[in-house]
């Protein structure tokens, strides 16, 4: 027994660790990064409602329909029958790209009467190409094959494949989940359809949905025909045909359900299981911690739509503007649509750089959203007008690319020089607490780490503090280069030509005041160099920004009467706003600051959390007729 149970926590640790791990490697949002929900269901046993419809909704409860309640594809271009029923939506791996199966059927025509299923594939949930696949054309012996119903998508990591289960009737038989996995195109199978399971009693059983959770399985499952219940069977390899089948049914009403569906609840531990009681037309909701007990939660979900068989997946802010830019944004669904934050997701730390390579507008954040600043990886963002901003994946990967500081990714700093008539990009970061830097020929990279950290000690007189937070500044006066860096103190260093060592010669510590906490930027404006710092922890709402002036880039520092310039605003419900970088644009005298703030609204109720689930905003960056910085407000 105890050799068993070592055996499956080894499992389920190797487990999690991979998935956390892949998960990194989305090129698209992940689950730190969702906004809200995605419904996907249709109407009704008329043709005109066997279509697929789209809801949104921004907490899980309150659903409204897109389009008007209208569909949002045509049954008659995506089908063999003109109808489609049961529509089930998957994000796969790559965080990117979106899988629909749907039912390949029009009830009109009987309960028995389709023989297979559609599937769609897309990248922005707009735009879907399809193929819909009639089995008994495509796989022999399927003479007797009675029906196709509520097909779905799971990803089975031990194949590395797309798996596609169904129910399927032949003859007199059980309806019975069977399943395939999908070519790589998602335009059909690579393999013969398998039995996925069936009942010990040997019974029917239809609409299946598999969630996984810490290496398990949970199959949801109605008893066709033989009680009209949701049941769950457990199992730790999808294809191995050894389940535990659970005593009892999951729905919490004695009428009729089916086409049960469960999703987890973004950025939390719960998941809701929903079901379609047919019977009366409406949809129930319950909401579980452990799969295995549910509680109605009906009294909180309010819909304006009455739909069937449907699923759900989590969006991100992005999806969300783009997909009601496109149908129409719901009245009554208070989507973060305001300026703030710019980055979809938990992100810090932002370091802004103009590339007059590409002309386009670049930021370098930490990947926020680990517990305990644990994040292991590098993004960039992209842009060509400072609002609508493109993830163009990750550029640096420490436990793959840099062996002297596999963790704690933090606080980069970025620039771009001419080198050789072209330019070159010098990225210098965080990793273990050290700093070190890469060089990349493209400001999205790849970058390449130089192979031993930049900053691996403590400047002359310093004995407290961190190696941390590192901000690079190129001189427009005397064309040499710079690094600062420090947490609980501010040190200075030029750089070589090469831009990847330092004249040590040159270190200098130039802390201007007691204020000084981290996260150092250092910009020149009408002869005057500015040195931009954080104040406090960046767990503390009172996290903020204050200034100082010099006629040097190594100071000394002149710290202004009134030097606070951004700060928490509690009527707003902003807080912890700190960290900042700015941007001139290029040819003016237009300003900007970057910075990052508690997370909106829920961050102020986190504690200590608050500090490693932040987002990036940004707002216009003022100075007066005197030079002197105009304290910023911050806006949503």
């Amino acid at each position: 027994m105890k050799k068993n149970i070592i055996l499956l926590l080894t499992l389920f640790l190797v487990h999690v660790t991979c998935f956390i791990y892949a998960q990194a490697y989305r090129n698209g949002p992940t689950e730190k990064d969702f906004s809200g929900y995605l419904f996907a269901y249709f109407k009704g046993n008329a043709v005109a409602d066997e279509a697929v419809c789209f809801a949104i909704s921004t907490d899980g409860y309150t659903y409204r329909a897109l389009n008007g309640n209208r569909p949002v594809l045509d049954s008659k271009t995506i089908s063999k029958t003109g109808g489609v029923r049961d529509p089930h939506i998957l994000r796969a791996e790559d965080g990117k790209t979106f899988y629909m199966v749907l039912t390949d059927m029009t009830s009109s025509k009987g309960w028995d009467s389709n023989r297979g299923m559609v599937l769609l594939k897309s990248q922005d949930l707009l735009h879907w190409s399809h193929q819909a696949i009639d089995f008994q054309q495509r796989f022999t012996g399927q003479e007797d094959l009675k029906r196709v119903w509520a097909p779905q998508t799971i990803f089975d990591s031990a194949a590395g494949k797309y798996m596609v289960y169904w129910s399927m009737q032949h003859g007199n038989g059980p309806d019975i989940i069977y399943y395939a996995y999908a070519n790589k195109d998602f335009t059909n199978f690579e393999t013969e359809p398998k039995v996925l399971f069936v009942p010990k009693n040997g019974k029917s059983c239809i609409d299946g949905d598999i969630i996984e959770k810490n290496g398990l399985f949970y199959l949801f499952y109605k008893t066709e025909g033989h009680g009209n219940g949701i049941k769950l069977a457990m199992t730790d390899s999808l294809t191995s045909g050894k389940w535990i089948e659970q005593e009892g049914y999951k729905q919490q009403t004695k009428d009729a359900v089916e086409g049960s569906s469960v999703f987890k609840r973004n950025q939390s531990d719960q998941y809701i299981l929903m079901y379609d009681v047919y019977g009366k037309g409406k949809y129930q909701f319950c909401v579980s911690d452990d799969l295995d007990r549910f509680k109605v939660i009906d009294q909180e979900i309010d819909m304006d739509f009455h739909p069937r068989h449907g699923t759900i997946i989590p969006l991100s802010r992005e999806e969300l503007i783009h997909l009601t830019s496109h149908w129409g944004k719901p009245k009554d669904i208070p989507l973060a649509l305001k300026r703030n934050p710019i980055l979809d997701g938990f992100y810090a730390d932002p370091d802004i750089l103009y590339a007059h390579k590409t002309q386009k507008y670049y930021i370098y954040p930490t990947s926020d959203g680990f517990d305990g600043w644990g994040g292991f990886y590098f993004k960039t963002f992209s842009s060509t007008d400072l609002i609508h901003w493109k993830d163009e994946g990750i550029i640096l990967d420490l436990k793959k690319e840099v062996a002297w500081g596999p963790r704690h990714a933090w606080a980069p700093t970025i620039t771009e020089k001419k080198v050789k008539g072209d330019y070159k990009y010098y990225y210098y970061f965080t990793a273990a607490q050290k700093i070190g830097v890469a060089v990349a020929d493209q400001p999205t990279g790849p970058f390449k780490d130089s192979g031993t950290p930049l900053i691996d000690f403590k400047p002359p007189g310093v004995t407290g503090g961190q190696e941390i937070d590192p901000a690079v500044f190129n001189d427009p006066r005397s064309g040499k280069s710079y690094l600062y860096w420090g947490n609980g103190y501010l040190a200075v260093a030029e750089l070589n030509k090469d831009m990847v060592s330092i004249k040590k010669n040159t270190i200098k510590v130039l802390t201007p005041d007691k204020t000084f906490r981290e996260g150092v930027y250092v910009i020149f404006r009408n002869g005057i160099y500015y040195f931009l710092w954080s104040e406090d922890d960046t767990r503390s709402e009172n996290y903020r920004v204050r200034y100082g002036t010099s006629t040097s880039p190594y100071g000394p520092i002149q710290v202004p009467e009134n030097n606070l310039i951004l700060q928490k605003d509690p009527a707003k419900g902003i807080y912890g706003t700190g960290h900042n970088s700015v941007l001139q644009v290029p040819g003016t005298d237009e300003w900007y600051i970057v910075y990052h703030r508690f997370n909106y609204p829920n961050g102020i109720k986190m504690g200590d959390a608050a500090g490693f689930h932040r987002e990036v905003c940004m707002d216009r960056l003022y100075f007066d007729a005197n030079g002197q910085i105009v304290p910023v407000i911050p806006t949503h």
